[in-house]
């Protein structure tokens, strides 16, 4: 299914089909910062958080990863899952200068099927080949229970709606929320 965001207001095709509210989320395999594979399955039944950026290479991207570590120190049952193409060691070296001890870094360089299997494969433009912004909110089940694909890649995703979202997935396991996508 085709879809886009965009970059600086220009239009950025997007490759993949991404995950629907309610639906139960793709496995995968991708890197962690101690060059572990590491899957879906690993986190059992903890809620999780994908924090879906291309680089935290990024103004943007550093952001969100501070403020969903911030939040996460703050939950129970929950992982942060910051997955960008950094590779594992900038992804160490980043947390470590931030102080973030609450988010997990994965890296896509073992796992890029992951970008078609959630349907943020950057297919057009000077960024083609990363990944959109995105944030996927997942219950203790991997079910898919909010998504956001960020209509601009330089904008920062909705921090208070995905954690509300989140704070759902405790409450009330089966209670869908709808997808939102900011204007």
């Amino acid at each position: 299914m085709a879809h886009s965001t965009a970059l600086g207001g220009n239009p950025v095709q997007l490759n993949g089909d991404f995950p629907k509210v309610g639906q139960t989320a793709p496995a995968f395999s991708l890197v962690s910062k101690d060059l572990q594979d590491i899957t879906l399955a690993s986190f059992g039944n903890k809620r999780k958080v994908l924090n879906i950026v291309p680089s935290l290479d990024t103004a943007v991207c550093a952001t969100s990863a501070r403020k969903f570590n911030e939040a996460a120190s703050k939950l129970d049952n929950t992982v942060v899952l910051v997955i960008s193409a950094d590779l594992p060691f900038a992804s160490a070296r980043f947390c470590a200068a931030e102080g973030l001890n609450n988010i997990n870094t994965l890296s896509l360089m073992r796992g890029r099927e992951f970008l078609r299997n959630y349907g943020v494969e950057i297919a057009s433009g000077v960024l083609a080949g990363l990944a959109a912004r995105a944030v996927i909110v997942l219950d203790g089940n991997n079910v898919v229970r909010y998504t956001e694909l960020v209509s601009e890649i330089k904008n920062e995703p909705n921090y208070d709606v995905a954690l509300a979202a989140l704070q759902s997935c405790e409450i009330n396991s089966r209670s869908y929320l709808t997808t939102v996508i900011p204007a």
